[in-house]
């Protein structure tokens, strides 16, 4: 049976992930940061976790937590869109570092605490999750500098993953879920189950050789 934790699964597209997984076979682990996330994932998931994912002493004790169990795949799904209406003159330090480290230093630093978990499993996948905002060729109408910068950033360090881990015989894959019905996009966009069912579909497929690919939910690569 197939297995997969999910950082950031109890709300959005992570709480879809769970859903449509488990009616999958997968067997799903879930984070969340808080006493009331954690309650709503007991029901669906086979294990339920506190993280956060911006805390090294969070992360330290998932992996302390979870040493031995093996994971087909770890899913860094949590990120945060930042404060998106900051014109640039406006944009401090503290506001850039903190979309930074939910969106692009959190994800290596959970991927590489669990990187004897996807060792023991199977299928071996290190996923996270970028943005067609990552792309710079398609930045075509500025806005939401934090927020592009951190999931560019992702995109260039999953790829130096993908290198350094390939010998390890580990996929690092980014997905692209489209513009989707959430909380960070103010409920706009197509529904989360479309979104959701297309990625499901592109990990089904995953393999080596797709290691340091960004893939849509529509099986399209994102030019960045």
């Amino acid at each position: 049976m197939k297995t997969m934790l999910i950082a950031g699964a109890n709300r959005g597209i992570g709480r879809e992930f769970v859903r449509q997984l488990g009616s999958a076979g997968w067997t799903v682990h879930g984070t969340a940061r808080d006493d009331k996330g954690l309650e709503e994932l007991r029901d669906v998931c086979a294990g339920v976790h506190r993280l956060d994912i911006t805390n090294d002493e969070s992360i330290s004790a998932l992996a302390s937590e979870l040493r031995g169990v093996p994971f087909d795949a770890v899913f860094a799904n949590a990120g945060i869109s930042g404060d998106v209406t900051l014109p640039i003159d406006a944009i401090g330090f503290d506001e850039m570092f903190r979309v930074f480290n939910t969106n692009t230093f959190g994800p290596l630093r959970l991927l590489a605490a669990l990187k004897s978990n996807l060792m023991a499993g199977e299928r071996r996948l290190a996923l996270g999750m970028s943005s067609l905002m990552s792309s710079i060729s398609s930045n075509d109408w500025g806005t939401q500098q934090c927020y592009r910068a951190s999931k560019t950033a992702l995109n260039a360090s999953w790829r130096s993953l993908s290198e350094e881990w390939r010998p390890d015989g580990i996929s690092c894959v980014l997905l692209r879920p489209g513009f989707v019905k959430t909380d960070m996009t103010n409920n706009q966009g197509m529904d989360v189950e479309t979104s959701v069912s297309g990625m499901i579909s592109v990990i089904e497929t995953l393999g080596l050789s797709d290691s340091g690919r960004v893939i849509g939910y529509d099986g399209k690569d994102v030019a960045w």
